[in-house]
This record gives structure tokens, C-alpha cells and sequence, in this order.
């Protein structure tokens, strides 16, 4: 079974220690941060599916951190906890793109139930509604891992490959972050390079763009992830 990851950024230590005890026990896997420039560095290098974030913090502080993650792209569900108890501080939180915002002292049975709800929301796999897709010719069948270019060639898909053009079809004409490829598609903890979803796109053109140099259905968004327009 899959253990989901939380990064815990307190930096009050018997505190910290307290939640991260609780929530181990709950089967999460919980990854520590005691300082905000620290925990931004490991939101960017690292997949959490929930991110519980205090506001008073050491070099950056809770509200730049979740302005920041939300600013990259960066779509892990953010519980705020703080002292800050005023409604002012928690409509801010949530204006920076914060999911949740819970004031100490706070009851842990309702932190752990607002830990299960906002994971729970964020890893419900939605099935597919495609099982097949036609574009320029080209046959892609999802269920059968293959496709059939415009000139009648048949191609074996992997099936990451399969799932990749599963989620940039469902989602055509929009831009889908390269975060959110790899939780899809590879489901890692510790991300790969970009170059990893690069060989793939690189993949899509060689079967299916007439130039695959200059694309027109798979394209690459500089600093942001990959958009299929058909």
C-alpha cells in the first residue's frame, strides 16, 4: 500500500514532534521542516501530497512560502496552522491559494480529519473517459496500448506512454504542469529530471507530427509543462 507523504514545516519542536508522531501513526510518511527557506527548497524537489504549514517560521514565513508554491504551479493541497486567529490572517491564507487554515490550539482528531479529507480530494482518481482518440489522422486506443499513425503504421504504446496521452488529451488546449505529469503518470516521490517527460514529448512528434521539429499538437510550455492541441 502506498504511504502518502506530508511535509510538516513547525518549527515550535515539541509541537513538531507531537504532530509528526500522530501522523506516522496514521501510516503517513512525514518529512520535516523546521525553516522556511528550507521547506521551500524541498517543496521543489520533492512530491508531497499535502503540505501542513505553520506561518510564523525562520526566513520565510508560511504566507510567502504558499504565494511561492502557488506562483511555480505547484498544486499540493497546503494546510495552514497558526496562532494568527484573526479572520483577516485566514482570508489571507486562503487568498495566496492555501486549502485550509486551522488556528491553535487546535483539536488533533480535527487536524488528522482535515489531513485525511484534503488527501483524500487530491488523490481520487477520476476514471478515464477516453478510450479511444482520433486527431490528423492518427487512431490512438487507449485500452489496446496502440495507435495507428495517418500513414497506416501501427504503433505499440508503453503504457506510460498510453497514460501521458491519456492526460494531456483530457486536458487539450490547457497547459498541464510538469508537477502534475509526474504524480499522474509516475507517481514518484523524488521527482526525475525534466528530461524524462522531455523524451516522451520527443516520442509523440517522431510518431505523430508531420515536422517534428516544429510541432503543432505537442507542445512544450518553456517554465511551465506540456500542452496536445489537436
Amino acid at each position: 500500500m502506498t504511504k502518502f507523504e506530508i511535509l510538516l514545516v513547525e518549527d515550535e519542536e515539541n509541537l513538531h514532534d507531537a504532530l509528526k508522531l500522530n501522523l506516522e501513526m496514521e501510516g503517513y510518511s512525514v518529512s520535516s521542516s523546521y525553516d522556511g527557506a528550507h521547506a521551500l527548497k524541498q517543496i521543489q524537489s520533492a512530491h508531497f501530497d499535502l503540505i501542513i504549514l505553520d506561518i510564523m517560521l525562520p526566513s520565510l514565513d508560511g504566507f510567502a512560502i504558499t504565494e511561492t508554491v502557488r506562483l511555480h504551479n505547484i498544486e499540493t493541497p497546503i494546510l495552514i496552522l497558526s496562532a494568527k486567529n484573526s479572520s483577516a490572517n485566514r482570508v489571507q491564507g486562503l487568498k495566496l491559494g492555501a486549502d485550509d487554515y486551522l488556528t491553535k490550539p487546535f483539536n488533533l482528531e480535527e487536524l488528522l480529519l482535515r489531513v485525511t479529507k484534503l488527501i483524500q480530494k487530491t488523490n481520487t482518481v477520476k476514471p478515464s473517459s477516453i478510450d479511444e482518440f482520433s486527431f490528423n489522422g492518427h487512431t490512438l486506443n487507449f485500452k489496446l496500448l496502440e495507435a495507428i499513425n495517418n500513414k497506416g503504421e501501427k504503433i505499440s504504446l508503453t503504457k506510460k506512454e498510453s497514460m501521458l496521452l491519456q492526460l494531456l488529451i483530457e486536458n487539450k488546449n490547457t497547459v498541464v504542469t510538469r508537477e502534475r505529469i509526474l504524480q499522474s503518470v509516475w507517481g514518484y516521490q523524488v521527482y526525475p529530471t525534466t528530461r524524462t517527460i522531455d523524451n516522451f514529448i520527443l516520442s509523440f512528434r517522431k510518431y505523430f507530427e508531420q515536422d517534428p521539429k516544429t510541432p503543432l499538437h505537442f507542445i512544450s510550455i518553456r517554465g511551465l509543462g506540456y500542452k496536445f492541441q489537436d
